[in-house]
């Protein structure tokens, strides 16, 4: 959240970060509101003040039992109703100026190209070459179709359209780069592994900003206000809701694994079919709470951590800075990691690598006490994929489909395999 205090004095600036995310808040509108604010908290210090000066002549008043005690005791029941009118007018302008407050992203970092959608978007590096066939690639649809390794058919009767039904070794393969991520991160990475709950409060996507503008997109349980998680994002970034860290304990390297669960409205066409574009997926997340100062370069170690996995595993990708409009409602700045899918002719994007500058942390109240004392300071909080599956598994069944049907296994995966070299057609 941006602070108010930052909006009065960079008004050209946020309405300029507006105009370039293509997004609306009406800044004036919220100014206003401020200034009207700042007018009734002084009068209600003048009300204050009044209330305490009659008080006292009361109290003087009793002692030498003088005859317009009555009076002044009338005269504070009316300052009293006249505070509270105040009071609750002043409650009224904050609800109102909140809802708008919460309503404006971040602001992009210098670095973010202005654009209006994906083909704005800058890319930065590749990495290896997409895969050469001497047959005509397939789709991984028709691929685990014919490897009897993954269901889109019987899952419609459990439920229901855009869900996926691992079976065999196609459920083995999904535990084997869940578990091979997870070693990666917590033992090269040095990220400490947490298991957090799947369903959250709604104060959590709050604080990470994917409310209130992406409640259509959640999965909720109405009944207790509570959602499904769309991200680990979640769960991790609110470990440390509220408090107050110490500047020996930054940085902290969270990963985790879970599911996901999207709802994916207005989802269609191509983007349905298969795994590109399902309701719940599989995915490794990597959360850091970091120092400002530090917060560039761990977002750039944080995007090669992301990077290491498509390497270890030799799947072509690229890098790609994302353009304003394309940038999150809370990232200040973003890294696309888009991994090449042969059978699908096309980059499909498996990781989001952030920095949220200070955002998050003042919408859910993370803060940490400096070396040495002092004021207080809001961490930095930033956070990746490393990676989502299940985008992964159709570039690496589309990667590593040969000629005979079967899918050839890369060695770093194959102790995860049973030490399986092939998944061979059914």
């Amino acid at each position: 959240m941006l602070d108010i205090k930052f909006i009065r004095e960079n008004v050209e600036v946020v309405k300029k970060s507006l105009r370039d995310r293509g997004m609306k808040v009406d800044i004036d509108k919220l100014l206003v509101l401020d200034e009207e604010k700042k007018k009734l908290l002084l009068q209600v210090e003048e009300q204050r003040r009044q209330r305490n000066l009659i008080s006292e002549e009361v109290g003087k008043l009793k002692q030498a039992s003088a005859p317009d005690a009555d009076k002044k005791i009338a005269e504070i029941r009316v300052a009293s109703q006249e505070f509270k009118e105040l009071e609750n007018n002043i409650k009224e302008i904050v609800r109102e100026q909140e809802e708008l407050a919460i309503l404006i992203p971040n602001i992009p970092h210098q670095s973010v190209p202005v654009g209006d959608g994906s083909e704005d978007n800058v890319e930065v590096r590749s990495w290896g070459e997409p895969p050469r066939f001497d047959f005509a690639p397939r789709s991984h649809y028709e691929i685990a179709k014919s490897l009897k390794i993954i269901d889109f058919e019987r899952v419609a009767k459990i439920s229901g359209s855009g869900f996926a039904l691992y079976y065999g070794l196609g459920a083995k393969l999904e535990r084997a780069l869940i578990n091979f991520m997870l070693d990666l991160h917590t033992t090269k990475h040095n990220y400490i592994e947490v298991s957090p709950p799947f369903i959250v409060k709604r104060g959590c996507l709050t604080g990470t900003g994917q409310l209130p503008l992406l409640e259509d997109d959640m999965y909720i349980c109405e009944k207790d206000d509570l959602f499904l998680i769309p991200t680990a994002e979640v769960p991790l970034t609110n470990i440390h809701v509220g408090e107050v860290l110490s500047d020996s304990e930054l940085p902290l390297y969270y990963c985790a694994y879970t599911p996901c669960f999207r709802r994916e409205a207005g989802s269609y066409g191509k983007e349905t079919k298969g795994l590109i574009r399902i309701h719940q997926f599989d995915k490794i997340e990597l959360v850091k709470f970091v120092k400002p100062e530090t917060s560039e370069d761990e977002l750039e170690l944080l995007l090669k951590d992301a990077e290491e996995v498509l390497q270890l595993l030799g799947l072509h990708y690229r890098v790609v800075r994302l353009c304003t409009a394309e940038l999150s409602f809370a990232a200040s700045r973003c890294y696309d990691i888009e991994v090449w899918a042969a059978g699908e002719g096309r980059y499909l994007e498996v990781s989001s690598c952030s920095s949220f500058s200070d955002f998050q942390a003042m919408r859910a109240g993370i803060r940490y006490r400096p070396e040495g004392g002092g004021k207080l300071k809001y961490v930095h909080t930033l956070n990746g994929s490393g990676v989502a599956l299940a985008r992964m598994v159709v570039a690496f069944l589309e990667t590593y489909q040969q000629a005979d049907g079967s899918v050839t296994i890369p060695e770093p995966l194959r102790t995860y395999m049973g030490g399986a070299d092939k998944i061979l057609e059914g």
